[in-house]
């Protein structure tokens, strides 16, 4: 064994030691966050403008500071943008990780000297749990690769600006640099296609353990490098046993991804957002993924259900319930307050406190009343593919179409297969009673005959990479948008269908 696979056993079994003690004090652990950056912000532009100075407990927190998206938080960020410090955080943050908004155009998170932990030291104990908790530490003596956006940065008003990832890249720990992959000027490569194709150059015949990254853009890796091959990616990197993967639902894409490895293989889920790095999965047996209450994040739920109510109910940790869908808030040592990022979380256990990530609050489809969300969509389709274990999946977004050619309106499925199932009326069937199941509203909508059953409209071979190559979102962290509740993706998607849609 080498060095890094020796050292990191008894610094593991410290992690695991410190991560014990305040995910089994859940309430004490946020309240002490709360209070410690609320003290930190109380002296910044933001702070004397909602009364940190008042500020003693939750409660008194929720009746000063309001719930913002990023559009309404704009404004003190603009601030940020032109230069001026202690608007949001005591002193201008260290970075901006730059990401793409809808109305907003493009979005400018703070990342401060304080936050930076918060990411770096989150990635480096999901994996050191995973040693503690399997005895398993080999992989970290061979070649590991995180499939990124560039590590370039730019600058606004002096301060260094980029994506996320590309940030984190400037902070990988001394120890993995010398294992890390790709090199740092083919990492810098913005066009994905041709980045791709030097990554292969560089790693096809290294001793790959590890690979991280969002699943879609590892299995375009994977098929890239078969095109070289024609061999499972097992034989290509025999020691290649654990992957690491974040940003979307593994569940559809696990099938094709283990059939393009040779078998299954260890994995790790994260939960990175540009706002912060809210959980990862800590156990290979439970499920969930173990939320990260001492992090310099003081989350708070909504209940998805009230999430667009003028005055929604806002809970605390030690406030929720399991099975509930929640959107998800947080106040943070990046200067964030009462932000919502925009996802729906699921709490499946409170001992200690794990989630599911369910999907995005305004990701769904509610054209007459159904409000399907990802989470349903998702399984729906994850049990349909068990049904027919020959169908292997690359990708699928879901939209309404309300004004058909002819019949009543439907739920409309563009799927890229890279096998389509036996009997696509049956899959297309199955899928349909799944969904009906999980959503009762759906279900009456189709027994009321409001909306007639779902179609399935497999796309072409690389639909998806050429909608997400023309929408300059080709590789790195982007992701398809899995429910749209308008025609605007469909519309694009229509043109790569593999027949006419009615």
């Amino acid at each position: 064994m080498g060095f890094r696979s020796v050292l990191s056993k008894p610094f593991a079994a410290y992690v695991a030691r410190e991560t014990r003690r305040w995910s089994y004090s859940p309430v004490e652990s946020q309240e002490k966050v709360l209070a410690e950056i609320v003290q930190r912000a109380s002296y910044t532009a933001f702070g004397k403008g909602h009364n940190f100075d008042q500020v003693k407990n939750y409660n008194d927190f929720k009746s000063n500071v309001p719930i913002r998206d990023y559009e309404e938080l704009k404004p003190w960020i603009d601030r940020l943008v032109k230069g001026e410090s202690d608007v949001l955080w005591p002193g201008l943050p260290e970075y901006f990780s730059k990401t793409s908004g809808t109305t907003s155009g493009v979005k400018y998170i703070p990342v401060t000297k304080d936050s930076i932990p918060n990411h770096i030291n989150s990635a480096r104990n999901a994996l050191l749990s995973y040693v503690h908790e399997t005895g398993k530490s080999a992989f970290l003596d061979g070649k590991l690769i995180f499939l990124s956006g560039s590590p370039t940065l730019s600058e606004t008003a002096g301060i260094k600006t980029g994506r996320l990832s590309g940030i984190v890249n400037h902070h990988v720990p001394g120890y993995l640099r010398t294992n890390q992959m790709p090199s740092y000027e083919t990492n810098c490569i913005e066009d994905w296609e041709t980045k791709l194709e030097k990554i292969i150059d560089e790693t096809i015949d290294k001793n790959m353990s590890l690979i991280s990254g969002i699943p879609p853009w590892v299995q375009m890796y994977f098929d890239r490098i078969q095109e070289r091959v024609d061999t499972p990616i097992k034989d290509v990197f025999p020691n290649f046993n654990l992957f690491v993967y974040g940003g979307v639902n593994f569940e559809p894409y696990r099938a094709k991804l283990y059939d393009s490895i040779g078998s299954k293989i260890d994995s790790i889920e994260t939960y990175p957002a540009s706002e912060g790095f809210i959980a990862y999965q800590d156990s290979q047996t439970d499920d969930g993924l173990l939320m990260l209450l001492n992090s310099g994040i003081f989350f708070e739920f909504i209940p998805a259900d009230e999430y667009f109510n003028e005055n929604p109910t806002r809970l605390m940790i030690g406030e929720v319930e399991l099975g509930v869908n929640y959107a998800l808030i947080i106040n943070s040592n990046a200067g964030l307050w009462g932000y919502s990022i925009g996802d729906t979380v699921k709490f499946v256990s409170k001992d200690p406190y794990r989630l599911l990530v369910t999907g995005r609050i305004k990701h769904f489809i509610s054209a007459f009343g159904e409000h399907v969300i990802g989470e349903e969509v998702e399984k729906a389709m994850k049990l349909a593919c068990e049904k027919y274990p020959e169908t292997e999946l690359v990708e699928f977004t879901v939209a309404p179409n309300v004004t058909p050619k002819k019949g009543l309106p439907l739920h409309e499925w563009y799927v890229e297969f890279a096998k389509e199932p036996s009997d696509l009326t049956a899959f297309e069937n199955e899928l349909d009673l799944t969904l009906r199941k999980l959503n009762t509203y759906y279900d009456d909508l189709i027994s009321g005959s409001i909306l007639r059953t779902l179609k399935v409209i497999p796309l072409r071979k690389n639909s998806f990479i050429n909608y997400m190559k023309s929408q300059g979102k080709l590789g790195g962290q982007n992701k398809v948008p899995r429910l749209s509740n308008d025609r605007q993706i469909a519309g694009t998607f229509e043109s790569y269908s593999e027949f006419e849609n009615d």
